[in-house]
């Protein structure tokens, strides 16, 4: 609304608008902007790309460094498959274990709450449900952790020749791993290039190691190859 400042002079009033106040009015209304949250994004996110590539270089790393004292294909996928279904189970029991320990501590804190005032039962409600499920938490970590572990299986299952077979793992598992820095920095609203690269390098140091180190225990006779 337009305010108007009278000012005498004489006998009659002159009445002039001010429109300052209009220009202050409309400078001070709230302008309704949605701002996503990339924070909560981000805990899920996390939680998906680190079981999946736990699982890709965790598989791979392990098929690396058997095949490197043994050029049997059966022998490296099995290998691969024990991996699988052992990091799948460590991950879920892991990620059960320590969401739980979460779940508990935030009970007791919204416990408090309720016994003290200081929320009422709708909000106690709305805090419950916002609780992270132990459960989901599990089945999820193990599910990506096979997403990832399937790469490398995949890529050595169908090639007879032992050097190729090497060279397509760790092909199959850089492309993988590009792919996984590249979502994470897309959706997380990272570096391009500093994410991938990061992921990438890592794969590389992991796989390279676990070879290196199996081979050099080969060459001292501990391993029949």
């Amino acid at each position: 609304m337009t305010t108007t400042n009278i000012i005498k002079e004489s006998d009659h009033p002159i009445i002039k608008p001010n429109h300052q106040d209009v220009e202050s009015q409309q400078t001070l209304e709230p302008t309704d902007q949605v701002t996503f949250n990339y924070a909560k994004r981000a805990q899920w996110l996390r939680a998906a790309l680190l079981g999946a590539n736990d699982g890709l270089l965790s598989t791979a790393s392990i098929m690396m460094g058997v095949g490197a004292v043994s050029k049997d294909v059966k022998t490296m996928i099995l290998s691969g498959i024990a991996t699988l279904l052992g990091g799948a189970c460590s991950m879920a029991i892991g990620e059960f274990v320590s969401v739980y320990s979460q779940y508990d501590i935030e009970m007791s804190q919204i416990k408090r709450e309720l016994k003290s005032g200081l929320s009422n039962k709708s909000e106690i409600e709305e805090k419950k449900n916002d609780l992270p499920s132990p459960t989901k938490a599990a089945l999820a970590s193990a599910f990506a952790f096979a997403v990832g572990a399937v790469v490398p299986l995949l890529a050595a299952a169908f090639i007879r020749d032992y050097h190729m077979r090497l060279v397509v793992v760790v092909v199959a598992v850089s492309v993988t791993l590009v792919g996984f820095g590249s979502l994470g920095a897309k959706l997380g609203r990272a570096p391009f290039v500093k994410s991938t690269l990061r992921v990438l390098i890592g794969g590389w140091v992991a796989m390279g190691v676990t070879f290196g180190s199996t081979k050099a225990v080969g060459l001292t006779g501990l391993v029949n190859t």
